[in-house]
């Protein structure tokens, strides 16, 4: 059982604001110190970003009405917390306390993303779906519901939902319109969809590589997929080996994988998976 919802979700267009900040810092600093969080919903976007360095306000709202359109920005910005500062002097080390764990993606994980990515590529509006065994939803908006173009063909469409016999409802109670004109959306509120059955006390979004809840999470996901097992580590704030490797190596593995992605706001789009 497994949901995915596609990247013009409310909650998917905050994780893509607040990794668009995160990849603004990173243009400024090699390592900068930034968690960023974000609501947004019926024209407003509010920001609060904890960051070690000034951001452009003019950066920042190209950045949100790129993703998001016209929307009424309240941006706060705020010096990160000196002790969290000092943590992070002369080296780097784990930014905070943590539980994680990394598990392999499943044949249904692989096939609703994909699918959802499907989706995305035809339709470009808020849409979310649902894999239960053989019963698939599919929720899609902006669309015409009974449009035989579209949904009702599905199958010649989509080869592989008839190759699998899956039991479809289509837009259970018709037509919709989503996004952010008729929903909130808020950071790191769509963790299943982007992690599976991974698990974390914390959250992917929004936040530099020396948090555990992006880099250890990216670690313990990758570590995942080598060994075909699940990966389980703990973490305390300070700490300078996780795993056995410097932290510093760990935040090294997660910036190539972010950097593989095309940055924070990309990596925000479809999560882990």
């Amino acid at each position: 059982m497994f949901e995915k919802v596609n990247p013009t979700h409310p909650d998917k267009i905050a994780d893509r604001i607040a990794g668009a900040l995160v990849d603004i810092a990173y243009k400024k600093e090699k390592n900068p110190k930034i968690a960023v969080e974000v609501l947004i919903g019926h024209g407003e976007c509010h920001i609060i970003a904890e960051t070690s360095l000034k951001l452009d306000i003019k950066e920042v709202e190209t950045a949100v009405k790129r993703i998001a359109g016209d929307v009424k920005i309240d941006y706060v910005e705020v010096p990160q917390d000196t002790y969290l500062a000092n943590n992070q002097f002369g080296k780097i080390r784990c930014g905070d306390n943590g539980i994680f764990k990394g598990v392999p993606i499943t044949r249904e994980q692989w096939q609703l993303t994909t699918l959802a990515m499907w989706f995305y590529d035809d339709f470009k509006a808020d849409g979310k779906f649902i894999l239960d065994g053989r019963k698939l939803i599919i929720c899609q908006s902006n669309i015409k519901t009974k449009d035989a173009t579209s949904l009702r063909n599905l199958q010649y469409k989509y080869p592989f939902l008839k190759s699998n016999g899956f039991d479809v409802k289509i837009n259970p109670i018709g037509d919709w319109v989503g996004g952010i004109n008729v929903d909130t959306g808020a950071t790191n509120r769509k963790l299943g969809s982007d992690m599976g059955d991974s698990i974390t006390g914390g959250g992917l979004h929004g936040k530099d590589l020396s948090k555990a809840d992006v880099s250890v999470n990216i670690y313990c996901f990758l570590k995942a997929q080598e060994t075909g097992k699940e990966i389980e580590i703990s973490c305390a704030i300070g700490d300078e080996f996780i795993d056995n490797k410097p932290y510093g190596e760990i935040v090294e593995i997660a910036r190539k994988f972010i950097n593989g992605r095309g940055g924070f706001e990309k990596f925000a789009e479809w999560g882990l998976l």
